[in-house]
């Protein structure tokens, strides 16, 4: 099964507890290093759409794009009460096409990891340089290489009251990939509980080939940034932060 294909249904569920509008906070604080205001968003692999509802709330006019049709069903659901409610785009990130340039993007939660191949997290970025204005904003977030090898051989268990979810990871440091073994459980209403299956892949890339890269498509004045951190990245943080702006 594709990954998300099961998954998107549950998604909100499992991940409750992630702090949605302290990231907002943050990233608004990183949109201020642009000299250009921030009125339109993009906001990719958007998934559920909850950064993207969070920001259209906000006062933004948004644009969620993601690869899933099942996570866009669900954002579509959760986005339909805004008036306008924010368009939804169906593209893999490295195909990704805007009608209109936005003033920022963002792609949150470590979904650069799950670009497999270099030259796709190139792609991606030469697409965003395409879709951010000029002296526009680009934030997005990766897994640390070092996070990611500590992951290795875990077995990760998230159980809710109609929801079981057990991941199993193995790391492959000769191609620095990440491979998530995904068994996702949920309540039926005759009481049966059903099983689906994913696979899961995201690769590690060190903030040296993330920075050449996004000097090779047009950005500058990169920086890194620790988790919700505005200092400099280091060692220690396992979630890396991103900030440049469109030349």
């Amino acid at each position: 099964m594709d990954s998300y294909e099961a998954l998107a249904a549950a998604y909100d569920e499992l991940t409750e507890d992630v702090e949605y509008e302290k990231r907002a906070d943050f990233v608004e604080k990183l949109f201020l290093r642009a000299k250009r205001p921030v009125r339109s968003l993009l906001d990719l692999a958007c998934g559920t759409g909850t950064m993207t509802k969070l920001f259209a709330r906000r006062g933004y006019t948004v644009t969620g794009v993601d690869y899933s049709p099942e996570m866009l069903a669900q954002a579509q659901q959760k986005l339909a009460a805004l008036d306008p409610p924010p368009l939804l785009l169906c593209q893999s990130m490295p195909q990704l096409k805007l009608l209109e340039k936005v003033d920022a993007a963002i792609c949150c939660l470590d979904s650069i990891n799950y670009l497999t191949r270099p030259r796709d997290v190139q792609r991606t970025f030469a697409r965003l340089h395409d879709a951010i204005a000029p002296g526009g904003s680009l934030v997005f977030d990766v897994h640390a290489v070092s996070k990611m090898e500590k992951l290795d051989g875990e077995v990760l268990l998230d159980e809710r009251e109609d929801v079981f979810c057990l991941w199993r990871t193995r790391y492959r440091k000769n191609v620095k990939m990440l491979d998530y073994e995904v068994d996702l459980f949920r309540l039926q209403p005759d009481g049966a509980w059903e099983r689906d299956f994913e696979e899961h892949h995201q690769r590690a890339y060190t903030v040296e080939e993330l920075t050449a890269w996004l000097e090779e498509a047009g950005f500058t004045a990169i920086r890194t940034h620790g988790e919700l951190k505005l200092r400099r990245a280091n060692e220690r943080d396992g979630r890396i932060y991103f900030s440049c702006i469109r030349k």
